[in-house]
């Protein structure tokens, strides 16, 4: 029985951190899959029949929580386990409840496909898991936080370096934003349903996915480059500044609706606020790399970090503008905003998720990774299909916005996007293919012939930190 516990429940320096990137890439061909099969269906809507499970509507819940919820989330817990005791000097409190959290996370997916597809749902953006699995989300997210509290608890270090201020601070306020967003937990009626669920869906992004990502950031463009941060004071400013001017911008996703003017206008202002710690944050890691940056030629993983950061500069450069009322009414439910979010969450987190995994897994493994050919396709059937990807919706969002300001009957222009759906299962097909070598890659780097690590084989797993 203990060896079973053992099994399951591993107390193996790194066996969550390693276990939660697992299931990560995991799900991530799942969440990629169903997208691009939706994404077929746009362009070919006969492609299924009679089959409800594989209705657009149903692969698009999918195919959102998989990706956000299984691999983007499940990835940044498994480089939140790896980086805080490495940037605190010791070992991560629980190994046994980091292994027990990733079960209970591979559970909350499994029933989220099985309830997602049949179309039992909630109904609310990000927000369409059943009661039971949103209590077990924030289980899971208590627990996260929990052992990274302890962790960081008994470091060795006195002083928090900024990663570790950004980590804190996503998991002190997820799952805050998570319970409030939920109808399982706060309920109420007409408009301020929609309100609150803005407050959650946009602080999902704001509050876990961009503070993560960017405390990732952080850690991994010292590490690559070998060069200390720029300021820590930018650092500062930027954390704070995000703390700041994040939370009331949900409300600009409705400002078409009646909702009240005063909360408009704080959402409007708060978010062409965020050019501020946006820009400090991008001034530090740009000023990082300077005098460095050749090294994205043959620095693979760095090539992924310093491409998320291009990224996270224009969809930050976006967002803001897309949030002024002229431009909002122009541009809103229109494709445009759907390459909008793909540019945040495929092209700015994915990509710097992408990044970690390509530092960690040979540091959690003892294992060099086994091919640098397939990481490098990898690398340029994600970037190329992403650009194709953004470039179709664009036009497309700008063709639509364009109809419907002319007052075009929507029969008379809706057919000119059809090409433009078709690029989009094009880029599709490519980001899947570029997801699936790297699943490969990393089977074949755990069960393949070894190679020699230049990285520090597994239990050493300390560093210095930046």
């Amino acid at each position: 029985m203990s060896n079973l516990l053992d099994k399951f429940l591993s107390r193996e320096e790194g066996s969550a951190s390693r276990n939660f990137l697992l299931s990560a890439v995991w799900w991530s061909l799942w969440g990629m899959g169903a997208g691009l099969f939706a994404a077929m269906e746009f362009s070919n809507p006969d492609l299924v029949h009679n089959i409800p499970q594989f209705s657009m509507p149903h692969l698009r819940m999918w195919h959102v929580n998989a990706v956000a919820i299984g691999w983007l989330s499940m990835g940044y817990v498994s480089s939140i386990f790896y980086m805080v005791p490495n940037l605190c000097k010791t070992k991560l409190y629980s190994e046994r409840l980091g292994n027990f959290t990733m079960w209970a996370w591979n559970l909350v997916m499994v029933a989220a496909m099985c309830t997602l597809l049949n179309g039992n749902t909630e109904g609310r953006e990000y927000a369409e898991l059943g009661a039971i699995l949103d209590v077990l989300v924030v289980i899971a997210l208590c627990s996260v936080t929990f052992n990274i509290v302890m962790t960081v608890a008994h470091r060795k270090v006195q002083k928090l370096y900024v990663s570790l201020w950004y980590f804190l601070g996503s998991l002190f306020w997820f799952p805050l934003v998570y319970i409030i967003g939920q109808r399982t937990f706060v309920a109420l009626p007409g408009l301020n349903d929609a309100i609150v669920g803005w407050f959650y869906g946009h602080n999902i992004l704001g509050m876990w996915f961009t503070t993560v990502g960017v405390g990732m950031m952080y850690y991994l463009i010292p590490r690559f480059t070998q060069a200390p941060l720029y300021s820590h004071g930018l650092s500062m400013l930027g954390f704070w500044g995000i703390a700041l001017f994040y939370a009331p911008t949900g409300t600009h996703h409705i400002t078409q609706s009646p909702v009240p003017e005063w909360l408009k206008a704080i959402a409007i202002i708060s978010s062409i606020f965020l050019l501020v710690p946006v820009l400090t944050v991008l001034t530090n890691f740009f000023m990082t790399m300077k005098g460095k940056w050749q090294m994205v030629v043959t620095d693979l993983p760095l090539r992924f970090a310093a491409t998320s950061c291009i990224f996270y500069l224009i969809t930050c450069t976006q967002g803001p503008f897309q949030a002024t009322r002229w431009v909002n009414w122009y541009l809103h439910f229109t494709q445009w905003v759907v390459g909008h979010a793909h540019l945040a969450l495929l092209g700015t987190f994915s990509f710097i998720l992408t990044s970690a995994i390509y530092y960690m897994l040979p540091r959690l493994t003892g294992r060099e990774w086994q091919s640098q050919g397939l990481i490098r396709a990898h690398y340029w059937l994600k970037f190329l299909g992403f650009g194709l990807m953004m470039t179709s919706l664009t036009i497309a969002g700008l063709v639509q916005s364009a109809g419907w300001a002319m007052g075009i009957p929507v029969d008379q222009w809706v057919i000119t996007l059809v090409p433009y759906w078709f690029l989009r299962s094009i880029s599709g097909v490519m980001i899947v293919t570029g997801q699936c070598l790297f699943a490969y890659n990393i089977y074949q780097t755990l069960f393949g012939a070894a190679s020699a690590p230049e990285s520090p084989p597994k239990g050493q797993l300390k560093e210095v930190a930046a």
